[in-house]
């Protein structure tokens, strides 16, 4: 090449790198919401996104407690990049050998942007997520439509706010339309109702006594308010459905107590029940008993765990009958140091419940972290069967530290554990070295082989991400956003507005013959289920391994925030003879669960699992009938 050639290459070259660098100090994309299939119009325009890039001191500080929680502004919380001689690196699969499994899963991007950050995500029977974010950061990336605008005089960021805080999802076409919320719901709980409706409670500011009403079924398609509902302020608590359909709704920001949805009338009585657990079990301003894990047994008492700390309560009589064994090692492991829990799959007829609880944060790790200084998470694991005469805490360890993970119960009974960081803890910039690739927990193996590390993403999902089982058997993620306000440029670990879905190995394409299909003819398309009756269940299956590999789990959809998935529950139904419709259909009848108290009434997914895979879900109503 001569000289006059070798000066032209390098003149282009550099005209291309200035291209790339203004392309690269652009604001995102205007993107529009895509309609769904029989909405009218074509789509909701987004405003751009370099708009939503707002201080934190456009909040009010008057409204937020300095230094008293990790989810509140702290005047410590730093928002620069991870501090020289840390590794940004994130962990994923290529740091731990996975096992001979047909793959490690597969991660696809459904959405670039929904707009908004995934902060809540439940799963509505109809195939549909309602997903919502917090109201007080200032606009969204998505507007509401029809010009409509939400005039709130108490918003501590934007009191006249044309943008949403929350979409409707449809997995099937992966297209979704804005919703409107009123009132904030900042770190708030959810139930699925029996009716299939969610209900959302608390939230911050405007927000934190509001009850929220989403009913897929209904016409409006959009939030009802009940303002006022809750009779104390819930902010970081937790929700659990119960045998006769209420829901209990338990602690929050310096609530130690709790209450009932609907309240239970006591002849005047205050609705509070005091609840002496969560002041045991608060570390001071730090508090790391936050978003307290709760689930419900087979015998119709509640498990509830925060901090270190678990008993079981009798909530028709408002009565701890248990205290159960701290967990060892003294990781906290609730809200700010945020590890995950799941009630195990009970198989009938004989359930036994188990517990699992996995990662966390040392104690002073959210301290530390204001500070700069990021602690290793937790890698540990504890598991107990807490009506066993003598319960004891089982430790493992996971492959790798995790905080913030989200655990999620696998249509196999096994445990899916995905997002999170390897150091430091929730809140406002305060995690460093994402955990991109997910583990799976076989609950059924030897212990010591339990875990396997699968497929990472090219995601970091931090602070306020979610997961969720769909019914293809997905996992659905969503959220990450480690920041007070939508950050997208100049941050180590920018706001997304992603949703992605992980594919478990189950999906490979290699099982594709052993994958049953849910006849849609039968009478278990959108069947009620009654307890104690049978259901006949019809499906087609390429490779039949006989019935002895053929199994049908219910699956409660969860309401997912903040590592928390309220309401997630498996159950394993008793199955008689498998009958051989035609050379690949097969018919068999499950009994469905004895009692509310082993699967509360309401919506679940039923899959057919066999050899180890699973079809897709289809919804079926539990109730007494």
């Amino acid at each position: 090449m001569g000289r006059r050639s070798t000066r032209m290459a390098i003149k282009n070259f550099s005209l291309l790198f200035l291209v790339f660098l203004l392309l690269s100090l652009l604001p995102l994309p205007a993107v529009r919401a895509q309609p769904f299939p029989g909405d009218e119009g074509d789509g909701i325009s987004i405003p751009n996104g370099a708009d939503v890039d707002r201080a934190a001191s456009d909040l009010n500080a008057g409204d937020l407690n300095i230094g008293d929680s990790a989810g509140d502004l702290n005047a410590g919380d730093s928002t620069s990049d991870i501090n020289s001689g840390e590794s940004a690196g994130d962990i994923n699969a290529g740091d731990v050998a996975s096992d001979d499994m047909p793959s490690g899963g597969e991660w696809l991007m459904l959405q670039q942007s929904i707009g908004i950050s995934a902060m809540h995500m439940q799963l509505l029977p109809g195939d549909m997520l309602v997903i919502f974010d917090r109201t007080d950061f200032g606009p969204s990336n998505i507007s509401l439509p029809d010009g409509r605008c939400r005039r709130d005089p108490s918003d501590t960021a934007l009191k006249n706010d044309c943008t949403a805080h929350s979409v409707l999802f449809n997995i099937s076409s992966a297209s979704f339309r804005p919703l409107n919320i009123l009132t904030d719901t900042w770190c708030s709980s959810g139930s699925l109702l029996p009716n299939g409706s969610l209900l959302q409670t608390g939230g911050f500011n405007d927000g934190d006594r509001v009850a929220r009403i989403f009913d897929p079924f209904s016409t409006a398609g959009d939030w009802i308010e009940l303002p006022g509902y809750l009779s104390a302020r819930r902010w970081y608590a937790s929700n659990q459905l119960l045998p006769d359909g209420s829901v209990i709704i338990i602690g929050g920001r310096r609530q130690f107590n709790y209450e009932f949805f609907p309240r239970r009338d006591h002849s005047g009585e205050d609705p509070l029940v005091r609840f002496d657990f969560l002041l045991e079990t608060r570390d001071g301003n730090v508090e790391n008993n936050l978003y307290p894990f709760l689930h419900l047994l087979p015998d119709g008492n509640l498990f509830i765990f925060a901090n270190t700390g678990a008993v079981i309560l009798d909530a028709s009589a408002n009565a701890i009958v248990r205290t159960l064994p701290r967990m060892p090692d003294g990781v906290p492991r609730s809200y700010p140091s945020s590890g995950s829990s799941v009630l195990l799959a009970l198989r009938l007829p004989n359930p036994s419940p188990e517990i699992l609880i996995c990662g966390g944060a040392p104690r002073g790790s959210f301290e530390a972290a204001l500070n700069g200084t990021f602690f290793p998470a937790a890698r540990t694991c504890g598991r107990i069967s807490p009506t066993a005469a003598e319960p004891v805490w089982a430790m493992e360890e996971m492959p790798m530290e995790r905080v913030m993970g989200d655990m999620v119960l696998l249509p196999t009974g096994d445990v899916l554990i995905v997002n999170g960081a390897a150091m430091g803890t929730a809140g406002w910039e305060l995690a460093r070295r994402p955990v991109t690739s997910p583990l799976l927990y076989r609950s059924d193996s030897p212990e010591g082989g339990r875990f396997t590390v699968l497929t990472g993403s090219p995601t970091p999902r931090l602070y306020h991400a979610t997961a969720v089982l769909d019914s293809y058997g997905r996992v659905i993620v969503g959220g990450s956003n480690p920041h007070i306000s939508y950050k997208f440029f100049n941050v180590t670990y920018p706001t997304e507005l992603s949703v992605e879905a992980f594919l478990p190995p189950y999906m490979d394409s290699s099982l594709a013959a052993l994958r049953p299909r849910i006849a849609g003819d039968g009478s278990a398309a959108a069947a009620e289920m009654r307890y104690g009756e049978k259901l006949g269940v019809r499906f087609t299956v390429g490779m039949y391994r006989g019935s002895e590999a053929v199994e049908v789990v219910l699956v409660a959809p969860a309401f997912v925030t903040h590592t928390v998935g309220m309401n997630q529950r498996a159950v394993v139904l008793p199955a008689t003879g498998v009958t051989e419709v035609d050379p690949s259909m097969h018919e068999m009848e499950v009994v469905g669960p004895p009692a509310p108290e082993v699967a509360p009434p309401g919506y679940y997914l039923m899959f057919v699992v066999h050899a180890g895979v699973p079809s897709e879900g289809v919804w079926v109503r539990v109730n007494a009938g």
